[in-house]
């Protein structure tokens, strides 16, 4: 054997794990996947509810006769009006939390970031309820300039203030402390919860209806107004994550280390933290809090396709849907013709993963 037949027996190993582990075919194979299967779960929200109105049953009254003409104006009302919205609003939420779930935990670099756990949620929702409350008295003048945006716009100031408060406080010398975070977190909800104790004391009765709505998170509310008011920032933000896909991945090797790759560090910071406060402060404005898709969704994603987020984010947007419409087609079925709180099932759920994920990972932690 040659020095050269040496040297290559001596790296083939390498190569092979590495071969190994690259699971980028994968990861291509499941954002084919996960987009069947997000069709698939939209066409399965039509039919699910209290209502038998189906698409196939406005399909057939439509090309029905006379007879079929009421048929179909009961089911154009309630698929068109009702059942549409809020699938639309259901796959938006859920892209936007999964996605910022993801973008938060490359951020961080720690699995346990996630937008409801550590306080951002919240701030959201206290910017939202801030409208509801003192939208008619003290922030009139704001309501009537900004119109239909108020709410997601002031939804999006206070997941932004929680953010980079967060940031600022969890970080220090580039280096992101878990349980610093995970306080801080807890301390800026309690903030945040304590201030909205306030508003809901000096609310009236149909403002404290609306802070229910908030308190459990609901897409009952949707419709084609609500859309229009938050589609175009999520949206927008969907757009704008995946460019940072490089910059998430060098953070993943530390700060300095990224910048010696050429990555401008301090610019996907700023648009990632904007990015999760607008994603976010628009999803609590129009459907209140959702809490664990945005860590259930982008840690179940990295354990089969790996942590690139080239693939990540994209598969994180359609699984997070997906689970969302999922979510919300099982709470208005399983106690049907009444509805049960989206943010209920989705707590039912996630609570116990995220558990899981605090036992599997307790000895990497510094808790």
């Amino acid at each position: 054997m040659t020095s050269q037949d040496a040297v290559y027996s001596t790296h083939l190993p390498v190569i092979r794990n590495k071969q190994d582990g690259d699971r980028s075919h994968i990861a291509r194979l499941s954002i084919f996947v996960l987009a069947i299967a997000l069709i698939t779960t939209a066409l399965f929200s039509l039919t699910a509810g209290a209502s038998d109105a189906s698409l196939w049953n406005l399909i057939r009254s439509l090309c029905s006769g006379a007879d079929g003409d009421v048929l179909s104006q009961r089911d154009r009302l309630i698929i068109v009006d009702i059942r549409l919205p809020r699938i639309v609003l259901g796959m938006l939420i859920g892209a936007a939390l999964a996605v910022s779930g993801a973008v938060m935990q490359g951020l961080f670099r720690n699995p346990l970031a996630d937008p409801g756990l550590v306080g951002v949620s919240s701030g959201a929702g206290l910017g939202a309820i801030s409208i509801i409350v003192l939208g008619g008295t003290i922030l009139a003048p704001i309501t009537t300039m900004l119109g239909l945006l108020t709410l997601p716009l002031a939804a999006f100031g206070g997941g932004l203030l929680t953010t980079l408060v967060l940031y600022r406080v969890a970080t220090r010398q580039g280096r992101t402390s878990v349980a610093t975070m995970l306080l801080a977190g807890i301390a800026l909800g309690a903030l945040a919860g304590a201030l909205t104790g306030l508003l809901t004391y000096i609310a009236d009765d149909r403002q404290l209806r609306d802070m229910t709505f908030w308190g459990l998170g609901s897409l009952a509310g949707a419709t084609w107004g609500k859309i229009i008011s938050a589609g175009p920032i999520i949206l927008v933000v969907l757009i704008v994550v995946p460019f940072l896909a490089r910059g998430l991945n060098a953070l993943a090797l530390g700060e300095a280390s990224a910048n010696h790759l050429g990555v401008n560090v301090q610019r996907v910071k700023n648009i990632a933290i904007v990015s999760v406060a607008a994603a976010v402060g628009a999803s609590v404005a129009v459907s209140g809090g959702i809490g664990f898709v945005g860590i259930v969704v982008p840690h179940i994603l990295r354990l089969s396709i790996g942590p690139d987020h080239r693939y990540l984010l994209p598969c994180s947007a359609l699984l997070g849907a997906t689970l969302l419409l999922l979510a919300d087609a099982f709470s208005r079925t399983i106690v049907a013709p009444a509805e049960l709180p989206i943010g209920i099932v989705t707590a039912t759920f996630g609570a116990p993963f995220f558990l899981w994920i605090l036992l599997r990972r307790r000895n990497l932690l510094d808790l």
